[in-house]
């Protein structure tokens, strides 16, 4: 039974309370009475204290279980010297490379570095290095050898097995033998903190501790977790499979016989001897359940080794599979995997938590800015979030591309209307500079407040790897009345003059209710509201997990009707991804001329990215689908883009209006036999003559950066090259969209519906 989150009883330090911001210094420290730290995280963001920031929620939560919590922040990773400014920790150093992933946060899509760094200080670059968590983690050990270190964040929860490494263009290890962490904490990590810090507080070594869900550590070959005896009843041994028998959809737990052999109530238990026989009783079904789950607890699958699937893209594919089929919390078993001469052991997933669990974490008691040490500087992240409320976490969409379900996985955790509230009138009374616009009330995915499963039974049975593709699970509850009344009732606070929705929306979902629409697009659009059909063309929108282009068609006929019921001239923004898996150059030509033909000239585009374990990056490693069966010579292949060339034509076709990109799209459709497509007409997509003056090398950034806006007509464009209120603008070079908002924690969805 896992313990309610604030339910432990509290560290000794809590006689200290709370500080008005968690140290960074040891003159801060000594000014709250402190002589040590319980715990010290090592981040590579600019302290922010406020819930949008990992290390802020991490430390703020520990700080409330009576721990001394002391931030490193964006530490010199040159020497030890910077990880011992806090002193030694008494219980262990926390790792994180902070809330994006430090490779794609330094280098674009195209592997270049970039220039600046929203999470830092004046936006100043290369204040953290590659693979932070891995450089953090090895400077702590040798700060202080013997003391415990724990990584997590996005950047060691898409690492925890061997994985396709994009910026290296090789598979690499798990970070867990190469950061030589003690423990590694994947997806929501609030349950897993707590647990292990209280159990080191009490005196267990972190090596014993191996019980913990949502923690992976290295492991002999040969190990397996102690079998227990609570209750005098041992439960079932463990049991190892072999990965290769599992690589098929559906329930997949080994079946319990329901018959079972027990002795006679009239026997007194006493067999033969006792002059009975055994008679054969039909178990319940809540006893074949139990039975099942128990069996499930007590098994773990061996994947592939890292030996294995760093050179064969079979078996890659195969235990990217396996993995995702895996994430499930309700059904998902231990994994581990071979990295030399140990092996990597991965407990089943988190515990989502409970709505008065998640308000409890948001009610803490943040200051909500940045540290006072960072003086008048400006940090663009935080001038993205600081007027913007996280409503809930997850994603049941699965899209492949996407890194939410890997992290926060699919069972929608939603705070409640009061805490939200809360969060509003705070904002209202203590954020300097608000005036009275509210810039996001949203998350992951804007209109998946609390939606989940009809059946808590169902929804921990289930093994699909999306709730929405190919079509909506007829188990889902998509009713968004409860969001229509949070709506509603935020926009009653007195003070609120505007509550826009930026984070993404699932049209497919929104257009099951009219209402929510109405209610959406009537009172919380600025103007524009950015949506993601992402492409037109089948073959990438299976790869991508992605609903087709008639679910936009529908969406925006009732964006359209619903802004000419109120007298409103408002847009909508589409995204879309060039070079993803499954992409040829005919799709993205289609895709092209259904911009031309919708009058849509785009200047922020997305190229593909790959990011470590996403379903999208196997197909772009291994050429093969893992979205189907791919052992016994089934795998489906998958079209893949590569070259730089050819990425960069992909990125052509989108802004086929821009004159940099006319020669390599009229040699790509001399070459495709389109040469009817060249031209000065309407039906034509590039003209046949090159301006003076144009010609760039395309795929090179344009000299000014907008977002996409219609050409017909033609509403006020937006600031050009800043950033939303609420969270980055979307990359033209392909970085995914990230939301500062979670612990140890990175999202993709920065503004973009989805």
């Amino acid at each position: 039974m896992t313990p309610p989150l604030f339910s432990y009883r509290k560290h000794w330090a809590a006689r200290f309370g709370p500080a008005p911001f968690l140290p960074m210094s040891r003159q801060e420290m000594a000014a709250l009475g402190w002589d040590a730290c319980d715990i010290i995280l090592v981040t590579g963001d600019a302290y922010i204290d406020h819930p949008s920031f990992g290390m802020a929620l991490v430390g703020r939560l520990l700080e409330a279980q009576g721990f001394r919590v002391g931030i490193l922040s964006q530490p010199d990773w040159h020497s030890a010297k910077p990880f011992r400014a806090l002193g030694q920790p008494t219980l262990y150093f926390g790792v994180t490379a902070g809330n994006m992933d430090s490779m794609v946060n330094r280098y674009t899509a195209d592997r270049k570095i970039r220039s600046d760094d929203a999470y830092t200080p004046n936006a100043e670059p290369n204040k953290r290095p590659d693979r932070a968590v891995t450089v953090y983690a090895q400077r702590c050990r040798e700060a202080y050898p013997g003391t415990p270190v724990i990584i997590g964040s996005i950047e060691a929860s898409l690492r925890r097995i061997a994985h396709y490494d994009y910026w290296s263009d090789t598979v690499r290890r798990s970070v867990l033998p190469d950061s030589k962490a003690d423990l590694l904490i994947f997806g929501n990590a609030e349950r897993a903190l707590v647990e292990v810090s209280h159990r080191l507080a009490k005196g267990e070594k972190i090596g014993d501790i191996r019980d913990v869900r949502g923690t992976g550590f290295m492991v002999p070959h040969d190990w397996l977790p102690p079998t227990s005896h609570e209750g005098g009843d041992a439960n079932p041994p463990w049991i190892e499979l072999d990965s290769t028998a599992l690589d098929t959809p559906g329930a997949i737990d080994a079946h319990v016989d329901p018959y079972a052999f027990s002795p006679s109530p009239t026997s007194g238990g006493g067999g033969e001897e006792g002059g009975a026989r055994p008679v054969r009783l039909l178990l319940s079904r809540t006893e074949r359940l139990a039975a099942r789950k128990a069996v499930r607890d007590h098994t773990v699958i061996r994947l592939p080794s890292y030996e294995q699937v760093k050179n064969n893209p079979v078996l890659y594919a195969h235990a990217s599979r396996v993995f995702h089929l895996e994430s499930n919390f309700g059904n998902a078993r231990a994994l581990r995997q071979a990295h030399g001469e140990r092996d990597v052991w991965l407990n089943p997933p988190p515990i989502p938590l409970t709505t008065q669990e998640l308000d409890g974490v948001y009610d803490l008691p943040y200051a909500r800015a940045p540290h006072p040490g960072y003086g008048d500087a400006k940090i663009p992240a935080w001038e993205m979030i600081r007027f913007s409320i996280n409503i809930m976490r997850g994603c049941f969409g699965g899209c492949t591309f996407c890194s939410i379900t890997e992290h926060e996985g699919r069972v929608i955790q939603s705070r409640s209307e009061d805490s939200i509230v809360r969060e509003i009138e705070a904002i209202r009374d203590k954020t300097p500079g608000f005036t009275g616009v509210i810039s996001d009330l949203g998350g992951p995915t804007a209109n998946m407040y609390q939606l989940n499963c009809k059946s808590t039974e169902i929804q921990q049975a289930c093994r699909r790897l999306s709730c929405v593709y190919p079509e909506i699970c007829d188990n889902l509850v998509t009713d968004h009345a409860p969001l229509v009344h949070l709506y509603r009732r935020a926009r009653q606070i007195p003070g609120i003059k505007k509550i826009l929705i930026s984070s993404g929306l699932r049209y497919d979902l929104a257009v099951r209710s009219p209402e929510y629409v109405k209610e959406l697009v009537q009172h919380h659009v600025g103007g524009y509201l950015k949506i993601a059909p992402e492409h037109t063309e089948t073959g990438p929108l299976s790869k991508m997990m992605k609903p087709g282009i008639g679910a936009y068609d529908r969406f925006k006929q009732m964006f359209e009707a619903a802004s000419k019921a109120v007298g409103k001239q408002q847009y909508l923004i589409p995204y879309f991804i060039a070079a993803h898996p499954g992409t040829t150059d005919e799709d993205m030509l289609n895709l092209a001329l259904w911009l031309k033909q919708h009058d849509f000239r785009l200047d922020q585009v997305q190229t593909f990215l790959p990011t470590p374990m996403a379903l999208a990056t196997a197909m772009y490693h291994t050429e093969k689908n893992p979205l189907k069966k791919v052992l016994g010579g089934k795998a489906e292949a998958v079209p893949v883009v590569k070259q730089g060339r050819v990425r960069r034509l992909h990125k052509a076709f989108l802004r086929y209006h821009d004159p940099d990109n006319w020669p390599l799209l009229r040699e790509a459709l001399k070459v495709m036999g389109r040469e009817d497509l060249i031209g000065y007409g309407r039906k034509h997509l590039v003209p046949p003559h090159q301006p003076a003056g144009s010609g760039k090398p395309a795929g090179q950034a344009p000299t000014k950066q907008s977002r996409h806006t219609p050409r017909k007509p033609a509403p006020p464009r937006p600031t050009s090259g800043k950033p939303t209120p609420d969270k980055p603008a979307p990359a033209t070079d392909g970085r995914p969209h990230q939301v500062p908002r979670h612990p140890l924690s990175q999202r993709r969805g920065g503004g973009r519906s989805r």
